[in-house]
């Protein structure tokens, strides 16, 4: 606060005029004279360094007021010492404001009282800061006007006084040659009388201060200006339900098995249907609301227009301004005070700290419970039986598959994680809320699943490993088909042994339905010829061939050539090259799905063994031979040339192109002119020792139904279980951080929060960081694991910033459901108020640790269109609100009862009658009034039925 000494402006030049001029024998002087010098020689110097320089020199701005400021000096008397304080007012160009508004919410309190723009404020410097000595203020007050009139000073000078609960003051302002105006102001807090708790006993009130007190009103009527300011407030949550929050959350969690899918809460949050809601419950970020509503100047002249007013309903306001109310919480970091995604995650991200220091998960489980204090989280663990109950219920959930681009982003797929409604991501998001990583009891359930051959929940039991999910969730989807194809198998080894005694009839039936079976397998209409699998090395990840010839024909086919088995049809005009009867495609397994971890193994061995083609793998050979042996089905009078040519085309090297690579188009007699087709194989195939010359002897012919499976199901599923009973803690967190990051970024972006476009930017730029941030967990070894566990620590700053941002773009849009455009504005105030403090906590947590910030959004004007919307916000009070409130007022909004009511009496002189002979021009826009009319009375009126706050000014001719 700026404090200026004793002032010495005068210029150098000037000095000696100015003291021969202004020369003051204080050797004569009372104290008192003193005194009054110190506060004129004070002001003169204020005076002339004017607004704008006192700002350079450091005057200070008033709390919760951005262009009212203030300077101070202290002031010493014989027996006491004073605190003068100067309060200004300047534009943000620097200029001074040329006028008060009336209602203008940061004004000083002085300013509202008594419609002045610049004052003097002097209080005594003591506990009270007021005088409760009336002498001693009057005294005060007194010396003030003595030294502002030496200064030529209109400003007005006010002296607290009386008790300080009170908040009571006296003034005084010099207008001129003139006229003087006197201020004073007081407050009733108990005990209104009922008179003044309507507006025809206010009215009557001020009346009384400019008329006779025998005159009756009610026969006289006043001319008085009148304005009016209610501000209404929404009921805000009990203290007690605020209370019992975090109980119900895990009463919820812990009947979730009971109450999976129902209503399992008694107390409807305001955020049941959002899509975290399964989670944990948000604090409402709009705490409530405040609605100022105006009543214009207008001009009132008898009590029955007054109790008029009071009857009006609040819609026939001028004006309507709208103050959300956000929660405390939304300025100030989590620090796990709160229950929220990134407050879990944070936890997570501590565990996956704690887990590189254990070899097993027998190891990590001890080391969570001796190092409880950092994984503890914002909730009270539940039991073990709690745990299994929600374990079950997760597996338990049905059969029905789930739709997994539910409330995926599109840079979803970019992070290395499972799919949010997969089972390893709801495994992820439950483990958040029960600060439990042990992955045993959810491989036990796994395992049950397995040895009872009973449906994955949340998985597919089809379709390729998509490899860029998480390795934990491509190994249970592999699972899943395994499980699958031994129930297949079941039903097919009990068909068999149910059908022994059938007869010949019912083989045919049989046969004609492991037809369909195998026609089912083929999902296109047109085959394509396969290339070499040491060609193409993903060729497992696709069908091999693709039907051309409709069911109808290929069944046909089947039954007029008896030798034929497993056909799939013949492939357009080719010809076998010996018997010259058509080629036909074969059914053929289904290539062997493979995980992430299994194409590493198969691309090591196969640099570790040099070129497949001569040495291929185990599983390259069974792939050939299984397609080997249905060719040799399909094709009984076939030879090796014949399969390169449909296999792999590429290694036959035909001499004559046009007739070698005849259309599809060609007709079957054009072959024969041509035939045989002249040929060889490619010098690879025709080499001494050809493994697969080799392999085409060994191979049987057998169609794919009677072939081995290339996927052995139990094997299979026996190594799955094994990795997920073995994994390493730490790989097991690594692979849980990205899916909670996901799972959670997934839930928050299913949010409906209308059209809020910063919303959306802020969402795809916390996948780029997710993204950015776990790319390191990706890789086998962490590079620096105390970077690594620092920078996913921002990543939780960041997703709870977000995650705040999100909660409060959805309670607007919920609640401005049909005045979208206050949604919008409103968000958008808050928007530019918090992105800046986003950062607060991402350098150094314990040097943030304490710093909050109050979050305020401006004030918003309510159109007519949208003041129906804004008036359903104020529900009508419940019999529990509405006892506590004493009903007194009227202009009531749905039942509630204007928590602060503000009233402005006034009247006024003219000014040009010929009595008033001082500058009328001046006095009259210092009155804030028409030229012509001069504000003689006025009375500012605030509070309620309970407390009542007076502030009467009245200008007089002295």
């Amino acid at each position: 606060m700026a404090s200026t000494s004793r002032p010495n402006s005068l210029q150098e030049d000037d000095d000696a005029e100015e003291e021969v001029q202004h020369f003051d024998d204080f050797t004569l002087a009372s104290s008192w004279e003193r005194f009054i010098s110190d506060i004129e020689a004070t002001c003169r110097q204020w005076l002339a360094d004017g607004p704008k320089n006192l700002v350079e020199k450091g005057a200070v701005t008033v709390e919760d007021s951005k262009n009212l400021f203030k300077v101070k000096y202290d002031l010493k008397n014989v027996t006491k010492s004073y605190c003068m304080e100067f309060y200004f007012q300047i534009d943000d160009n620097g200029s001074q404001r040329a006028g008060v508004d009336n209602w203008n919410t940061s004004s000083h309190d002085l300013q509202l009282c008594f419609g002045v723009k610049d004052f003097l404020l002097i209080a005594p410097q003591s506990a009270s800061g007021v005088l409760l000595d009336t002498p001693e203020s009057s005294k005060l007050l007194s010396s003030v006007a003595i030294a502002l009139s030496n200064c030529a000073s209109l400003w007005p000078a006010f002296v607290p006084v009386h008790d300080p609960s009170r908040n009571a003051y006296i003034g005084i302002q010099n207008m001129g040659t003139v006229f003087t105006r006197r201020f004073e102001a007081d407050r009733i807090g108990s005990q209104v009388p009922v008179k003044l708790m309507h507006l025809e006993g206010l009215y009557e009130l001020f009346v009384s201060k400019f008329v006779y007190s025998g005159v009756d009103f009610s026969m006289h009527t006043f001319k008085v200006h009148f304005m009016m300011r209610l501000t209404y407030e929404t009921f805000t949550s009990d203290e007690d339900d605020e209370n019992n929050d975090i109980d119900e959350f895990m009463g919820d969690k812990a009947d979730t098995a009971e109450h999976h899918g129902s209503e399992s809460r008694n107390k409807v949050h305001w955020d049941d249907d959002c899509p975290w809601s399964e989670w944990y419950s948000a604090e409402d970020p709009l705490r409530g609301f405040e609605l100022v509503v105006t009543w214009a100047d207008r001009t009132v002249e008898n009590t029955l227009e007054m109790a008029e007013l009071e009857n009006a309903t609040p819609h026939e306001a001028e004006k309507w301004i709208l103050h959300p109310v956000l929660s405390p919480y939304l300025g100030e970091p989590s620090h796990g005070k709160r229950i929220d995604f990134s407050s879990q995650l944070l936890c997570l991200v501590e565990a996956l700290d704690t887990s590189f220091a254990a070899q097993f998960m027998e190891d990590f489980v001890s080391v969570e419970n001796s190092s409880s204090e950092s994984l503890k989280t914002s909730v009270v663990i539940p039991p073990p039986t709690v745990l299994d109950r929600v374990i079950k219920d997760l597996f338990h959930e049905g059969s029905k598959l789930p739709n997994f681009t539910k409330g995926e982003h599109r840079l979803s797929r970019a992070l290395k994680a499972a799919p949010l409604e997969s089972l390893f991501t709801q495994f992820c998001l439950h483990s958040l809320w029960f600060g439990n990583c042990n992955i045993r009891e959810f491989v036990r359930e796994v395992r049950w699943c397995w040895e009872e051959s009973q449906p994955l929940p949340k998985m597919p039991i089809d379709g390729s490993i998509d490899l860029s999910t998480c390795l934990i969730h491509q190994k249970l989807h592999l699972l899943a088909i395994c499980i699958e194809k031994n129930r297949e198998m079941n039903e097919e080894f009990l068909d068999c042994i149910g059908s022994d005694d059938s007869s010949d009839a019912s083989v045919s039936v049989e046969e004609n339905h492991k037809v369909d079976k195998r026609r089912n397998r083929s999902s296109k209409a047109d085959l394509q010829r396969k290339r070499d699998s040491s060609i193409a090395e993903d060729t497992s990840n696709q069908l091999r061939f693709e039907r051309k010839a409709e069911s109808k024909n290929s069944v046909n086919q089947i039954r007029t050539d008896a030798f034929r088995r497993g056909s799939a049809g013949p492939v357009g005009t080719m010809m076998l090259l010996k018997s010259h009867q058509p080629l036909h495609a074969p059914f053929t397994q289904d290539p062997p799905l493979m995980t992430e971890d299994m194409h590493e193994e198969r691309l090591q061995a196969v640099e570790a063994f040099g070129d497949s083609l001569n040495v291929p793998g185990q599983l390259e050979k069974d792939i050939l031979l299984s397609d080997m042996s249905a060719f040799k089905a399909a094709n009984p009078n076939a030879v090796f040339e014949d399969f390169i040519r449909w296999h792999s085309p590429g290694d036959w090297e035909s001499s004559e192109p046009e007739a070698a690579e005849a259309s599809a188009g060609s007709s079957t007699e054009g072959s024969k002119d041509k035939w045989p087709p002249h040929g060889r194989l490619s010098k690879r195939m025709s080499d001494q020792g050809n493994l697969w010359r080799k392999s085409w002897n060994d191979a049987p012919a057998l169609q794919a139904d009677d072939q081995k499976p290339l996927l052995d199901p139990n094997r299979e599923g026996e190594k799955i279980l094994h990795y997920l009973e073995t994994v390493r803690p730490h790989q097991l967190l690594e692979q849980m951080v990205c899916t909670a990051f996901r799972g959670a970024a997934d839930t928050l972006n299913q949010t409906n929060f209308g059209d809020m476009r910063q919303m959306t930017s802020k969402l795809e730029q916390l996948y780029l960081i997710i993204k950015s941030t776990l790319g390191v967990l990706q890789r086998n070894n962490v590079p620096d694991r105390e970077q690594t566990v620092k920078d996913l620590r921002r990543l939780c700053v960041a997703f709870e910033h977000v995650e705040k941002l999100v909660t409060v773009a959805a309670s607007l849009h919920r609640k401005f459901l049909d005045a979208s455009r206050l949604a919008q504005v409103i968000f958008s105030d808050f928007y530019a108020l918090y992105v800046p403090m986003m950062g607060i906590n991402s350098n150094d947590e314990e040097e943030n640790k304490s710093r909050t910030r109050e979050m305020q959004v401006g004030r918003q004007e309510v159109s007519f269109r949208e003041r129906q919307v804004v008036s359903n916000l104020f529900s009508p009070p419940s019999a529990n609100q509405s006892w506590r409130k004493v009903l007194s007022m009227g202009n009531l909004l749905n039942g509630h009862e204007p928590i602060l009511r503000e009233i402005i009496f006034s009247t006024g002189d003219d000014v040009n009658n010929g009595i008033h002979y001082a500058a009328a021009a001046d006095v009259a826009a210092s009155g804030d009034r028409r030229g012509e009319e001069i504000e003689t009375h006025r009375m500012y009126v605030s509070g309620t039925s309970n407390d009542l706050r007076v502030a009467l000014s009245v200008t007089s001719c002295d």
